[in-house]
């Protein structure tokens, strides 16, 4: 089967999916265009730095560089550089997969007081994305509002000492940042009751391997539930660990009510069972779930999708990952995802010869190929100062003078 297919998004949706599209018709051609000079999304800028296992699977993604023949187009974003309706003529199928980039708001009375950030501002920080703002002053009393995995995360890395950090990508900004922050207490907080929370149960149990902290657990309760279990027993291992100098408290079955302050956060009033609670904080880090950047118009297209739960949201036009299903699923359980979406684009599809497929990039300054992504990669790695694995570019005008990126596409 021949025929030209563009995937927006080269993160880890993207990349499975042109595996899977590859694997099934060898003889298409798979385009995958990411507004980055660089690949792999959520895998680079969204995984924890100190966690290089899971970052690994960006080695399966290059295979589909190297050994299947797709294609990237770095540094070209949609709307900007080419609309959406000019890529769907230009291939037969097109495929969103830019994933969900905007923190959500808490939607509470003082949620934008100076103080509150969320926590994919403060990682695209942390792991020096090159739209990054600067990394803000938490004080010495930051809370968490949310307890799924990103929020665990954000814990772990603010709570680690500096050798803790060895083997990690994380720059030398960022890890003076972590040094010097001056945190006391972390408080992290959920909705739910704790048998309920969203973390994974092994991301809880690695805090116990922290050395400069002290761990409470407040009200954990209990469950019959097997799975509920679970979760309950990893917080009980963890109760009661260490006794650094960083005190970090999970507390649950608080719900935001308002966040409280003259001009800076100073507190956050919740809603518990009995009444009423006040946290008083230096910030807050909210960690509930994220949105669609600007840009794509993502939410009027899946509610007008012929159907959105197989990925198709129009004739040649299909979703994936957190861009078709909201911010949920791991990186693994995108793979399972991508693979029934291949087999839904290949039933719908029909090649015309005529769609010029990458040309439609033909004139655009600055694209970066694959060639230029692993002048990148190279760099980074070879720069790795002792005790890091990398060293990020982190802007775009080195990346793309590094990448020798190209003026135009032919």
């Amino acid at each position: 089967m021949s025929g030209k297919i563009a995937i927006v998004g080269a993160g880890p949706s993207g990349c499975y999916l042109a595996q899977a599209l590859l694997k099934k018709a060898p003889d298409l051609q798979v385009d995958l265009i990411d507004q980055l000079p660089v690949p792999y999304g959520l895998v680079r800028y969204g995984v924890a730095a100190d966690h290089q296992g899971t970052k690994g699977v960006a080695r399966q993604f290059a295979r589909v560089f190297e050994r299947q023949g797709a294609r990237f187009f770095g540094n070209v974003a949609i709307g900007r550089d080419v609309t959406l309706d000019d890529l769907r003529a230009a291939y037969d199928a097109v495929v969103l997969a830019a994933g969900l980039s905007t923190d959500r708001r808490l939607a509470v009375p003082g949620d934008d007081l100076p103080g509150v950030y969320g926590a994919g501002r403060l990682t695209r920080a942390l792991f020096e994305h090159p739209d990054a703002e600067e990394l803000p002053d938490l004080g010495a009393h930051p809370v968490i509002v949310g307890n799924g995995n990103v929020a665990i995360d954000l814990l772990r890395l603010l709570a680690k000492a500096p050798e803790e950090l060895d083997g990690s990508d994380l720059g030398d900004g960022p890890s003076r940042w972590l040094a010097q922050s001056g945190i006391e207490t972390i408080t992290i907080t959920g909705r739910s009751p704790a048998a309920r929370a969203k973390f994974d149960a092994v991301m809880v149990k690695e805090l116990a391997k922290l050395s400069d902290v002290r761990i409470e657990v407040v009200g954990a309760g209990d469950s019959d539930d097997p799975v509920e279990l679970k979760t309950l027993e990893a917080l009980t291992a963890i109760h009661g660990h260490g006794g650094g100098a960083k005190r970090i408290i999970f507390r649950f079955g608080l719900t935001p009510k308002a966040v409280e302050g003259e001009g800076q956060v100073q507190a956050v009033r919740f809603d518990t069972e009995s009444g009423e609670e006040v946290i008083p904080c230096t910030s807050v880090l909210t960690a509930i779930g994220f949105e669609a950047a600007p840009g794509l118009p993502r939410d009027a297209l899946v509610a007008e999708a012929a159907d959105a739960e197989a990925g198709r949201l129009a004739p040649g036009l299909f979703a994936a990952g957190w861009f078709r299903r909201g911010p949920r699923g791991t990186i693994p359980e995108n793979r399972a995802d991508a693979q029934a979406l291949a087999s839904v684009i290949l039933d719908d599809f029909s090649a015309d010869p005529a769609r010029m497929g990458g040309q439609v990039f033909d004139g655009l300054d600055n694209i970066v190929d694959y060639s230029g992504w692993s002048r990148i990669d190279a760099a980074e790695t070879g720069a790795a100062p002792e005790g890091r694995c990398r060293t990020k570019l982190a802007t775009r005008e080195t990346m793309l003078g590094v990448a020798g990126a190209r003026e135009t596409t032919k």
